[in-house]
């Protein structure tokens, strides 16, 4: 590009060769300038601002302020919102453990005044001398921790409640009920002269004289493996207790189980009779252990108290 120059003071005209890149780096110098005065201008009027009374400045301030204090209340209430909901969890968490936990403590026998779950623990110490700040991270991990707790606490609850399921469903499947509203023992556990052919011979359980027609019912919970005609016992049911342990109840007038009936300790099997080879009503009562029969005495917790001679021969049998 040329630039022609004219003037009086000149004694001929003068002429400027401007070439295009000094032209671009002239429009982009004006836009430098321009930026940086605008930038100025900013900078000195945010520095400034609390002394300068211009309404239209102090509106501007004013509005950004509020939506940046509007911004950090809505962090605030989102923050304190995903903390309330942690907490109520945890809250629900900690009732559920306490109730878990005086559930299995009735289970395993615990004096409700040995572990109070419904109540805050005792604790304390002297006044703290400095004191630090809870940061909202530091809240957060310690609510995580307390998470991780807390599920660690019901996993191992839960396991202490299976051991004590187990402890309690063997229990129920222990004879230790007796079978039958008895009068007396008509003949124990052992070695004894058999009442039909006069022999001495080993007698497999205990016999328990009633009444014709008494109920008969199981000493432990189970599951009913025979319940047939025998032609020694009679009338006769075998219960299976699992772990090798069963029992029979044997000259029964009529039977109610049937083969795959899951009984309960105390449930009715029949009734008292005097089937198969029997002198007499009475119940034939056996204890076996992977087959072999043991003393039915070991078992039976009740004894009658009018019988103590009876009592101290139980104890001794074999």
């Amino acid at each position: 590009m040329n630039i022609i120059l004219v003037s009086d003071s000149l004694a001929k005209s003068r002429i400027v060769t401007i070439s295009q890149s000094q032209i671009i780096m002239a429009v982009l110098g004006f836009i430098s300038a321009g930026f940086m005065l605008a930038l100025g201008t900013y900078w000195v009027t945010m520095k400034y601002a609390v002394d300068i009374q211009n309404p239209f400045i102090q509106s501007l301030i004013s509005t950004l302020t509020q939506q940046k204090t509007q911004q950090a209340e809505k962090d605030m209430r989102e923050q304190m919102n995903s903390l309330a909901v942690k907490l109520g969890e945890l809250q629900a968490r900690l009732m559920r453990l306490d109730a878990f936990g005086e559930r299995l403590g009735k289970a395993a026998g615990v004096k409700p005044t040995e572990f109070r779950f419904s109540e805050t623990p005792g604790q304390g110490g002297p006044a703290p001398t400095a004191y630090g700040e809870l940061s909202y991270t530091d809240f957060q991990s310690r609510m995580s921790e307390i998470s991780r707790i807390l599920d660690d606490r019901s996993d191992k609850l839960g396991i202490l409640d299976s051991v004590l399921m187990e402890g309690r469903l063997a229990a129920k499947a222990v004879p230790t009920t007796m079978p039958v509203d008895i009068t007396y023992f008509s003949s124990n556990f052992g070695y004894r002269i058999d009442p039909i052919n006069g022999r001495h011979a080993f007698h497999t359980g205990v016999d328990f004289n009633a009444p014709m027609g008494s109920e008969i019912v199981a000493a432990a919970g189970g599951v009913v493996s025979a319940a047939e005609r025998h032609a020694e016992y009679g009338n006769m049911i075998d219960i299976d207790h699992d772990n090798g342990l069963t029992t029979r109840y044997a000259h029964l007038n009529s039977m109610v189980a049937k083969v795959g009936d899951v009984v309960l300790k105390g449930q009715k099997l029949g009734t008292l009779g005097q089937t198969g080879r029997a002198t007499g009503p009475h119940l034939h009562f056996e204890v076996r252990q992977n087959g072999v029969p043991i003393n039915p005495n070991r078992f039976l917790a009740v004894v009658r108290a009018q019988e103590p001679a009876l009592a101290q021969k139980s104890a001794r049998a074999p």
